[in-house]
């Protein structure tokens, strides 16, 4: 896979800053527990997709909203040391920047609370802002931590456009026909897909029935993470699980963000769509073994080489 073609995406997302306490355990309801580790990192699920796809070589032009407050100023400098387009980024004096807070345990999972801010203020006139830069992307990449009419604005837009739609329904919530029938490439978790579906996913035959109803919603292809076990990839000729890499899990909580925007780079270079999960799975399996969101995307030689390992 060449990265010489340098290919054009847009991302359309949140950007948040990641508070991490490390634990033993996750806390239960109405508990405290002591010790670990604190660290803080910048993130956000379209923010970690962006610096995602352009450490493997891609033009990235990220669509955001953050406050006019030093967490935001922090973000627009983190995204221009990573060569990303800053110029659809919008600065809000009356809300205050994302914030996440993260409590990860001693296996590596992970537990989330999230504070939008001024995520929520990335409304539809910024996508009609970024309309020329939208048409201008091989694909379109977008999650759900901003207004849904936005996304959904956003979703119309490029398809009409012929832009490839990837769209990572995270967090779940019920989503419109009207925006499923745009998308190219739906890319749930297991508990997502579950949540979209009703199918509680747990093997290969549970995640073909999730796949299934999805499909059936107008995505043109779907691919269900399910984390160790690699991604389900069903479209409505073919269905098979494409197998991950063999990794020790240090911190999940990007896993899926570098799994989009890894995929998003290689479907833009035209690779075929097994190929792209792949390329896609490669890069997640290098992030869980890394601590923090943005920090953990893996650059594109590492992915590369893990590849050629694999294929020896």
């Amino acid at each position: 896979m060449s990265s010489l073609a340098s290919p054009r995406i847009t991302v359309i997302g949140s950007s948040n800053t990641d508070m991490i306490l490390k634990l033993p355990r996750l806390p239960r309801p109405g508990e405290t527990v002591l010790g670990g580790d604190y660290t803080s990192a910048a993130g956000g699920k379209g923010a970690n997709q962006a610096v995602a796809a352009a450490r493997l070589g891609a033009r990235v032009v990220f669509v955001a909203s953050v406050g006019a407050d030093p967490l935001g100023d922090a973000a627009i400098a983190g995204f221009e040391r990573e060569h990303i387009d800053t110029s659809q980024i919008h600065r809000h004096a009356n809300a205050a920047s994302g914030v996440a807070l993260i409590f990860i345990d001693a296996a590596g999972e992970n537990s989330i609370g999230v504070a939008s801010g001024a995520n929520f203020l990335l409304d539809v006139a910024a996508i009609q802002r970024a309309a020329p830069v939208i048409r201008d992307s091989a694909v379109v990449l977008m999650q759900l931590e901003t207004p849904l009419p936005t996304i959904t604005a956003a979703a119309r837009l490029a398809a009409e456009a012929g832009c490839r739609v990837i769209l990572n329904p995270a967090p779940a919530q019920p989503l419109p026909d009207d925006l499923l029938q745009h998308v190219a490439v739906l890319t749930p978790n297991e508990h997502e897909a579950e949540a979209l579906t009703g199918v509680a996913v747990r093997d290969a035959a549970s995640a073909a029935r999730a796949a299934s109803l999805l499909l059936a919603k107008g995505p043109r292809a779907v691919v269900i993470t399910l984390g160790a076990a690699g991604a389900w990839l069903a479209t409505r000729d073919d269905a098979r699980l494409v197998p991950t890499f063999p990794v020790e899990a240090i911190d999940t909580t990007a896993a899926g963000d570098t799994f989009n925007g890894a995929l998003a780079v290689a479907l833009a270079e035209n690779l075929p769509l097994e190929n792209a999960v792949r390329f896609a799975n490669a890069a997640a399996a290098i992030a869980v073994t890394r601590l923090g969101a943005q920090p953990s995307a893996p650059r594109r030689p590492e992915v590369e080489a893990l590849l050629r390992d694999e294929s020896r």
